[in-house]
């Protein structure tokens, strides 16, 4: 079924394909909000039919996220085996993310000898001082051309 002529009626079916209420979906659609109006408009044939085709299209690309994928994964491992072991290798790396095979990666930031990050409190510095300490570290903490326009530390000329 191609996308409904009423363009608040395909969004409404969006919203509903989604998973929204009908009456969620139904004031998402730009209809006045009305439970009754909404369940009514939920029945309807035309939009009842679209609701499952978006479901189903939904289902495809999930399914093939997770089955043919891996099916992909052994092809190229099965085809390449002997030729060439590093994409072998990669493809059984590959479906073993895939399948939760390996941790999440933590990254971590330590200071010297892996202690905690040495910090400097500077809320109760004079704005004299903090200007000597710009002019020495700025260049530092900055690159070429850096100004206040492009400030990455989110403190720019106004919040001093």
């Amino acid at each position: 079924m191609p996308v409904l002529k009423n363009a608040r009626h395909e969004k409404f079916a969006q919203a509903l394909a989604k998973g929204k209420s009908a009456t969620d979906a139904y004031a998402e659609a730009g209809f006045k909000p009305h439970d009754g109006n909404a369940a009514r408009l939920r029945g309807n044939e035309r939009i009842s039919a679209r609701v499952d085709e978006i479901k189903a299209r939904v289902a495809e690309k999930a399914e093939w996220t997770a089955a043919d994928r891996l099916l992909a994964l052994k092809m190229i491992f099965d085809r390449e085996a002997e030729k060439d072991a590093r994409v072998a290798i990669s493809a059984i790396a590959e479906a073993n993310k895939m399948q939760g095979s390996y941790a999440p990666t933590q990254l971590r930031h330590a200071g010297p000898n892996g202690g905690p990050v040495a910090t400097v409190d500077l809320t109760n510095v004079s704005t004299d001082d903090l200007e000597r300490l710009e002019a020495l570290f700025g260049p530092l903490a900055g690159g070429p051309g850096d100004d206040d326009a492009s400030d990455q530390g989110g403190e720019g000329e106004a919040s001093r």
